[in-house]
Protein backbone atom coordinates (compact mmCIF):
# COMPACT_ATOMS: atom_id res chain seq x y z
CA UNK A 1 0.00 0.00 0.00
CA UNK A 2 0.97 3.46 -0.84
CA UNK A 3 2.55 5.79 2.36
CA UNK A 4 0.52 8.50 2.19
CA UNK A 5 3.30 10.44 4.48
CA UNK A 6 5.52 9.67 1.53
CA UNK A 7 2.78 11.27 -0.76
CA UNK A 8 2.46 14.35 1.19
CA UNK A 9 5.81 14.75 0.98
CA UNK A 10 5.62 14.67 -2.91
CA UNK A 11 3.24 16.70 -2.83
CA UNK A 12 4.35 19.37 -1.36
CA UNK A 13 4.39 22.79 -2.32
CA UNK A 14 7.98 23.14 -3.84
CA UNK A 15 7.66 20.15 -5.54
CA UNK A 16 7.82 20.83 -9.20
CA UNK A 17 6.12 18.05 -10.53
CA UNK A 18 3.82 16.15 -7.65
CA UNK A 19 1.94 14.53 -10.15
CA UNK A 20 4.95 12.98 -11.86
CA UNK A 21 5.88 11.40 -7.88
CA UNK A 22 2.42 9.30 -8.13
CA UNK A 23 3.37 8.25 -11.46
CA UNK A 24 6.37 7.18 -10.84
CA UNK A 25 5.16 5.09 -7.76
CA UNK A 26 2.26 3.68 -10.11
CA UNK A 27 3.32 3.79 -13.08
CA UNK A 28 2.80 -0.29 -13.75
CA UNK A 29 -0.99 0.49 -12.89
CA UNK A 30 -1.48 3.15 -15.01
CA UNK A 31 0.15 1.30 -18.18
CA UNK A 32 -2.10 -1.39 -17.99
CA UNK A 33 -5.37 0.35 -16.58
CA UNK A 34 -7.79 0.59 -19.94
CA UNK A 35 -9.43 3.39 -18.12
CA UNK A 36 -8.95 6.59 -16.54
CA UNK A 37 -11.77 5.14 -13.77
CA UNK A 38 -9.92 2.09 -12.94
CA UNK A 39 -7.12 4.03 -12.01
CA UNK A 40 -9.58 5.77 -9.58
CA UNK A 41 -10.46 2.96 -8.21
CA UNK A 42 -7.32 1.18 -7.43
CA UNK A 43 -5.72 4.67 -5.78
CA UNK A 44 -8.95 4.44 -3.56
CA UNK A 45 -7.66 1.52 -2.92
CA UNK A 46 -4.30 2.46 -1.44
CA UNK A 47 -5.80 4.91 0.33
CA UNK A 48 -5.93 8.50 -1.76
CA UNK A 49 -8.75 10.48 -0.95
CA UNK A 50 -10.40 13.36 -2.68
CA UNK A 51 -8.30 15.22 0.04
CA UNK A 52 -5.06 13.59 -0.83
CA UNK A 53 -6.04 14.65 -4.25
CA UNK A 54 -5.86 18.18 -3.03
CA UNK A 55 -2.31 17.71 -2.42
CA UNK A 56 -1.72 17.14 -6.21
CA UNK A 57 -3.38 20.23 -7.33
CA UNK A 58 -6.80 18.17 -8.14
CA UNK A 59 -9.97 18.66 -7.32
CA UNK A 60 -10.64 14.86 -6.44
CA UNK A 61 -8.82 11.42 -7.57
CA UNK A 62 -11.38 11.08 -10.68
CA UNK A 63 -9.23 14.00 -12.05
CA UNK A 64 -6.35 12.41 -10.60
CA UNK A 65 -6.53 9.59 -12.29
CA UNK A 66 -7.57 11.05 -15.44
CA UNK A 67 -3.88 12.91 -15.61
CA UNK A 68 -1.87 9.77 -14.79
CA UNK A 69 -3.99 8.01 -17.03
CA UNK A 70 -3.35 10.98 -19.91
CA UNK A 71 0.41 11.08 -19.17
CA UNK A 72 1.23 7.37 -20.14
CA UNK A 73 1.96 6.45 -23.85
CA UNK A 74 -0.32 3.62 -25.13
CA UNK A 75 1.06 1.84 -28.34
CA UNK A 76 -1.33 -0.50 -28.24
CA UNK A 77 -4.85 1.18 -29.70
CA UNK A 78 -4.86 -1.01 -32.79
CA UNK A 79 -4.19 -3.95 -31.60
CA UNK A 80 -7.02 -3.22 -29.26
CA UNK A 81 -9.13 -2.28 -32.24
CA UNK A 82 -8.19 -5.36 -34.64
CA UNK A 83 -9.53 -7.48 -31.69
CA UNK A 84 -12.47 -5.45 -30.45
CA UNK A 85 -14.90 -7.55 -32.87
CA UNK A 86 -13.97 -11.21 -31.13
CA UNK A 87 -14.31 -9.60 -27.48
CA UNK A 88 -17.49 -8.75 -28.63
CA UNK A 89 -19.05 -12.18 -29.86
CA UNK A 90 -17.10 -13.56 -26.67
CA UNK A 91 -19.17 -11.07 -24.62
CA UNK A 92 -22.49 -12.20 -26.55
CA UNK A 93 -21.63 -15.88 -25.63
CA UNK A 94 -20.99 -15.29 -22.40
CA UNK A 95 -24.57 -12.70 -21.90
CA UNK A 96 -26.16 -15.84 -23.17
CA UNK A 97 -24.79 -18.42 -20.92
CA UNK A 98 -25.37 -15.51 -17.94
CA UNK A 99 -29.03 -15.72 -19.30
CA UNK A 100 -29.87 -19.33 -19.15
CA UNK A 101 -27.50 -21.49 -16.94
CA UNK A 102 -28.92 -19.40 -13.82
CA UNK A 103 -32.67 -20.87 -14.95
CA UNK A 104 -30.86 -24.58 -14.15
CA UNK A 105 -30.95 -25.46 -10.93
CA UNK A 106 -34.50 -24.41 -10.61
CA UNK A 107 -35.47 -26.59 -13.29
CA UNK A 108 -33.46 -29.81 -12.25
CA UNK A 109 -34.82 -29.22 -8.63
CA UNK A 110 -38.56 -28.87 -10.43
CA UNK A 111 -37.60 -31.94 -11.97
CA UNK A 112 -36.27 -33.82 -8.57
CA UNK A 113 -39.68 -32.89 -6.71
CA UNK A 114 -41.86 -34.34 -9.59
CA UNK A 115 -39.70 -37.74 -9.88
CA UNK A 116 -39.87 -37.87 -6.25
CA UNK A 117 -43.30 -37.58 -5.94
CA UNK A 118 -43.83 -40.30 -8.33
CA UNK A 119 -41.65 -42.20 -6.72
CA UNK A 120 -42.27 -45.21 -4.25
CA UNK A 121 -40.37 -47.39 -1.44
CA UNK A 122 -36.52 -47.61 -2.00
CA UNK A 123 -37.27 -46.22 -4.80
CA UNK A 124 -37.75 -42.53 -3.61
CA UNK A 125 -34.35 -43.02 -2.22
CA UNK A 126 -32.79 -42.99 -5.21
CA UNK A 127 -34.77 -40.37 -6.92
CA UNK A 128 -33.68 -38.24 -3.98
CA UNK A 129 -29.92 -38.62 -3.95
CA UNK A 130 -30.32 -37.90 -7.98
CA UNK A 131 -31.99 -35.20 -7.76
CA UNK A 132 -29.13 -33.71 -5.22
CA UNK A 133 -26.33 -34.54 -7.23
CA UNK A 134 -27.86 -32.97 -10.29
CA UNK A 135 -29.37 -29.80 -8.53
CA UNK A 136 -25.74 -29.17 -6.87
CA UNK A 137 -24.00 -29.46 -9.73
CA UNK A 138 -26.27 -27.03 -11.76
CA UNK A 139 -25.65 -24.37 -9.16
CA UNK A 140 -22.06 -24.91 -9.74
CA UNK A 141 -22.41 -24.18 -13.04
CA UNK A 142 -24.49 -21.51 -12.54
CA UNK A 143 -22.37 -20.26 -10.15
CA UNK A 144 -19.21 -20.68 -12.60
CA UNK A 145 -19.95 -17.58 -14.83
CA UNK A 146 -21.27 -14.29 -14.85
CA UNK A 147 -21.86 -11.66 -12.17
CA UNK A 148 -22.31 -13.98 -9.15
CA UNK A 149 -18.80 -15.81 -10.32
CA UNK A 150 -16.21 -15.81 -8.04
CA UNK A 151 -12.76 -14.98 -9.39
CA UNK A 152 -9.85 -17.69 -9.35
CA UNK A 153 -7.73 -15.47 -7.15
CA UNK A 154 -11.30 -15.55 -4.54
CA UNK A 155 -12.16 -19.36 -4.69
CA UNK A 156 -10.01 -20.50 -2.63
CA UNK A 157 -10.58 -17.91 0.31
CA UNK A 158 -14.06 -17.75 0.10
CA UNK A 159 -15.30 -20.93 1.96
CA UNK A 160 -18.65 -20.45 2.80
CA UNK A 161 -19.88 -23.72 0.64
CA UNK A 162 -20.05 -25.55 3.53
CA UNK A 163 -21.62 -23.11 5.62
CA UNK A 164 -24.39 -22.49 2.74
CA UNK A 165 -25.33 -26.46 2.47
CA UNK A 166 -25.75 -26.15 6.47
CA UNK A 167 -28.18 -23.33 6.04
CA UNK A 168 -30.06 -24.94 3.16
CA UNK A 169 -30.57 -28.37 5.20
CA UNK A 170 -31.75 -26.57 7.98
CA UNK A 171 -34.24 -24.72 5.73
CA UNK A 172 -35.38 -28.05 4.59
CA UNK A 173 -35.36 -30.49 7.73
CA UNK A 174 -35.16 -27.83 10.74
CA UNK A 175 -37.90 -26.66 11.27
CA UNK A 176 -39.77 -30.00 11.49
CA UNK A 177 -37.16 -31.27 13.96
CA UNK A 178 -37.62 -28.45 15.72
CA UNK A 179 -41.73 -29.02 16.14
CA UNK A 180 -40.91 -32.76 16.50
CA UNK A 181 -37.73 -31.84 19.43
CA UNK A 182 -40.59 -30.16 20.97
CA UNK A 183 -42.92 -32.44 20.94
CA UNK A 184 -40.75 -34.94 22.46
CA UNK A 185 -39.64 -36.87 19.17
CA UNK A 186 -38.78 -37.80 16.81
CA UNK A 187 -39.55 -41.43 16.77
CA UNK A 188 -37.82 -42.03 12.96
CA UNK A 189 -35.83 -40.27 10.21
CA UNK A 190 -37.71 -38.34 7.96
CA UNK A 191 -39.67 -39.91 4.61
CA UNK A 192 -39.64 -37.11 2.63
CA UNK A 193 -42.93 -35.94 3.00
CA UNK A 194 -44.63 -33.29 5.30
CA UNK A 195 -47.13 -35.11 6.56
CA UNK A 196 -44.23 -37.67 8.58
CA UNK A 197 -42.69 -38.20 12.17
CA UNK A 198 -40.19 -35.65 10.99
CA UNK A 199 -42.03 -33.21 8.05
CA UNK A 200 -39.57 -32.28 5.71
CA UNK A 201 -40.03 -28.87 3.57
CA UNK A 202 -39.27 -28.73 0.06
CA UNK A 203 -40.85 -25.56 -0.91
CA UNK A 204 -37.87 -23.23 0.20
CA UNK A 205 -35.34 -25.47 -1.42
CA UNK A 206 -37.52 -25.09 -4.85
CA UNK A 207 -38.41 -21.39 -4.24
CA UNK A 208 -33.99 -21.03 -3.32
CA UNK A 209 -32.99 -22.50 -6.65
CA UNK A 210 -35.47 -20.75 -8.52
CA UNK A 211 -34.11 -17.98 -7.16
CA UNK A 212 -30.43 -18.06 -8.38
CA UNK A 213 -31.87 -16.78 -11.56
CA UNK A 214 -33.00 -13.68 -10.25
CA UNK A 215 -30.23 -13.61 -7.98
CA UNK A 216 -27.67 -13.76 -11.01
CA UNK A 217 -29.94 -10.98 -13.30
CA UNK A 218 -30.46 -8.39 -10.05
CA UNK A 219 -26.00 -8.73 -9.50
CA UNK A 220 -25.84 -7.91 -13.27
CA UNK A 221 -28.02 -5.00 -13.13
CA UNK A 222 -26.24 -3.59 -9.72
CA UNK A 223 -22.51 -3.96 -10.76
CA UNK A 224 -23.60 -2.25 -14.36
CA UNK A 225 -25.72 0.29 -12.30
CA UNK A 226 -22.43 1.07 -10.30
CA UNK A 227 -20.05 1.15 -12.99
CA UNK A 228 -22.07 3.41 -14.65
CA UNK A 229 -22.47 5.51 -11.65
CA UNK A 230 -18.71 4.94 -10.82
CA UNK A 231 -18.40 7.07 -14.63
CA UNK A 232 -20.45 9.60 -13.99
CA UNK A 233 -19.07 10.99 -10.67
CA UNK A 234 -16.55 13.10 -9.81
CA UNK A 235 -15.58 12.32 -6.21
CA UNK A 236 -15.29 9.35 -3.73
CA UNK A 237 -18.07 10.83 -1.94
CA UNK A 238 -20.05 11.49 -4.61
CA UNK A 239 -20.10 8.10 -6.14
CA UNK A 240 -20.65 5.85 -2.60
CA UNK A 241 -23.84 8.68 -2.05
CA UNK A 242 -24.91 7.71 -5.64
CA UNK A 243 -24.06 3.66 -5.42
CA UNK A 244 -26.21 3.25 -2.04
CA UNK A 245 -29.76 3.36 -3.23
CA UNK A 246 -28.83 1.33 -6.06
CA UNK A 247 -27.23 -1.96 -3.68
CA UNK A 248 -30.57 -1.37 -1.53
CA UNK A 249 -32.58 -1.29 -4.40
CA UNK A 250 -31.11 -4.58 -5.95
CA UNK A 251 -31.64 -6.03 -2.34
CA UNK A 252 -35.35 -4.80 -2.73
CA UNK A 253 -35.62 -6.17 -6.09
CA UNK A 254 -34.06 -9.77 -5.31
CA UNK A 255 -36.50 -10.18 -2.24
CA UNK A 256 -39.90 -9.27 -4.39
CA UNK A 257 -38.74 -12.06 -7.29
CA UNK A 258 -38.24 -14.46 -4.44
CA UNK A 259 -41.75 -13.48 -2.41
CA UNK A 260 -43.11 -14.21 -5.85
CA UNK A 261 -41.85 -17.50 -6.27
CA UNK A 262 -42.53 -18.52 -2.61
CA UNK A 263 -45.85 -17.91 -4.00
CA UNK A 264 -45.94 -19.54 -6.91
CA UNK A 265 -44.01 -22.95 -5.20
CA UNK A 266 -46.19 -22.71 -2.07
CA UNK A 267 -49.85 -24.43 -4.03
CA UNK A 268 -48.02 -27.40 -5.61
CA UNK A 269 -45.97 -28.37 -2.65
CA UNK A 270 -48.62 -28.09 -0.40
CA UNK A 271 -46.67 -25.42 1.79
CA UNK A 272 -47.87 -22.33 3.70
CA UNK A 273 -48.37 -19.23 2.16
CA UNK A 274 -45.06 -16.62 1.86
CA UNK A 275 -42.03 -17.76 4.71
CA UNK A 276 -40.47 -14.77 6.45
CA UNK A 277 -38.04 -17.24 7.13
CA UNK A 278 -36.99 -18.14 3.16
CA UNK A 279 -36.93 -14.18 2.48
CA UNK A 280 -34.74 -14.01 5.62
CA UNK A 281 -32.34 -16.90 4.19
CA UNK A 282 -32.52 -15.73 0.54
CA UNK A 283 -31.44 -12.33 1.25
CA UNK A 284 -28.47 -13.44 3.81
CA UNK A 285 -27.34 -15.85 1.19
CA UNK A 286 -27.11 -13.01 -2.00
CA UNK A 287 -25.81 -10.17 0.16
CA UNK A 288 -23.38 -12.76 1.27
CA UNK A 289 -22.49 -13.74 -2.52
CA UNK A 290 -22.35 -10.13 -3.44
CA UNK A 291 -19.48 -9.15 -0.99
CA UNK A 292 -17.67 -12.26 -1.76
CA UNK A 293 -17.71 -11.71 -5.52
CA UNK A 294 -16.22 -8.11 -4.93
CA UNK A 295 -13.36 -9.50 -3.00
CA UNK A 296 -14.52 -9.18 1.00
CA UNK A 297 -15.08 -12.93 1.84
CA UNK A 298 -14.46 -12.53 5.73
CA UNK A 299 -17.59 -10.85 6.84
CA UNK A 300 -19.85 -13.36 4.59
CA UNK A 301 -17.61 -16.49 6.07
CA UNK A 302 -17.86 -15.20 9.69
CA UNK A 303 -22.04 -14.11 9.04
CA UNK A 304 -22.74 -17.36 7.36
CA UNK A 305 -20.89 -19.52 10.22
CA UNK A 306 -22.32 -17.82 12.63
CA UNK A 307 -25.86 -18.03 11.54
CA UNK A 308 -25.68 -22.00 10.71
CA UNK A 309 -24.21 -22.74 14.40
CA UNK A 310 -26.82 -20.69 15.69
CA UNK A 311 -29.87 -22.52 14.35
CA UNK A 312 -28.10 -26.00 14.83
CA UNK A 313 -27.81 -24.76 18.55
CA UNK A 314 -31.47 -24.45 18.67
CA UNK A 315 -33.16 -28.20 18.46
CA UNK A 316 -29.72 -29.13 20.20
CA UNK A 317 -30.77 -27.29 23.58
CA UNK A 318 -33.88 -28.78 23.12
CA UNK A 319 -32.67 -31.90 22.58
CA UNK A 320 -29.88 -31.70 25.87
CA UNK A 321 -32.76 -30.16 27.86
CA UNK A 322 -33.88 -33.68 28.07
CA UNK A 323 -30.62 -34.76 29.99
CA UNK A 324 -31.42 -34.83 34.48
CA UNK A 325 -30.86 -31.24 35.92
CA UNK A 326 -30.30 -29.67 32.17
CA UNK A 327 -34.11 -28.43 31.80
CA UNK A 328 -33.42 -25.06 31.50
CA UNK A 329 -31.33 -24.93 28.76
CA UNK A 330 -34.42 -25.73 26.19
CA UNK A 331 -36.58 -22.87 27.90
CA UNK A 332 -35.78 -20.45 25.48
CA UNK A 333 -36.25 -21.99 22.48
CA UNK A 334 -38.77 -24.01 23.68
CA UNK A 335 -40.43 -20.63 24.49
CA UNK A 336 -39.66 -19.08 21.44
CA UNK A 337 -41.30 -21.85 19.25
CA UNK A 338 -44.74 -21.80 21.61
CA UNK A 339 -45.14 -18.12 21.18
CA UNK A 340 -44.45 -18.17 16.89
CA UNK A 341 -43.87 -21.35 15.62
CA UNK A 342 -40.36 -22.76 14.85
CA UNK A 343 -39.45 -21.14 12.03
CA UNK A 344 -38.82 -17.82 14.62
CA UNK A 345 -35.56 -19.32 14.60
CA UNK A 346 -34.67 -19.10 10.96
CA UNK A 347 -36.46 -15.82 10.54
CA UNK A 348 -34.06 -14.18 13.85
CA UNK A 349 -30.96 -15.74 12.67
CA UNK A 350 -30.63 -15.00 9.47
CA UNK A 351 -32.49 -12.02 9.28
CA UNK A 352 -29.98 -10.34 12.28
CA UNK A 353 -27.05 -11.96 9.52
CA UNK A 354 -28.66 -10.42 6.63
CA UNK A 355 -29.20 -6.86 8.01
CA UNK A 356 -25.57 -7.24 9.59
CA UNK A 357 -24.27 -7.85 5.92
CA UNK A 358 -26.54 -5.34 4.13
CA UNK A 359 -25.48 -2.43 6.79
CA UNK A 360 -21.32 -3.90 5.75
CA UNK A 361 -22.32 -3.95 2.26
CA UNK A 362 -23.81 -0.32 2.04
CA UNK A 363 -20.16 0.72 3.28
CA UNK A 364 -17.76 -1.95 1.18
CA UNK A 365 -19.61 -1.74 -1.87
CA UNK A 366 -20.13 2.24 -2.18
CA UNK A 367 -16.12 2.11 -2.39
CA UNK A 368 -15.11 2.81 -6.12
CA UNK A 369 -12.43 0.07 -5.96
CA UNK A 370 -15.26 -2.62 -5.32
CA UNK A 371 -16.48 -2.13 -8.89
CA UNK A 372 -12.97 -2.82 -10.47
CA UNK A 373 -13.26 -6.39 -12.77
CA UNK A 374 -11.21 -9.14 -12.16
CA UNK A 375 -9.17 -8.65 -14.45
CA UNK A 376 -8.40 -4.87 -13.13
CA UNK A 377 -8.27 -6.03 -9.75
CA UNK A 378 -4.88 -7.77 -9.86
Amino acid sequence: MTDLSELDRGAAPGAADPVKVLLHRHRELCERAVDPLEIAARLEAHGITDRTAARFRHRDVFSLAEELYARVPRDADTAADASAAPAREGDRRRSVAVLLLPLLPGTLCAAALIALACAHGQTRLYAAAAGVVAVALALRAALRRGPLALPDALASRSATGSWTCWLLVYAVLGDGLLRTAVAGGPDGLPDGTADGDWPVALAPLLALTLAVAPATWTAGLFLAHARRKLAASRGLEDFAASVRPVLLGAVALFLGALAALVVLCAPFLDAGPVSPAVLALGVLLFVARLLTVHGFTHAPRVILMLTAVAQVLAPATVFAARLPGCAALGAPVEALTAASGPSAVPVLTCGAGALTLLVHASRTLARASAHLRPEQAR
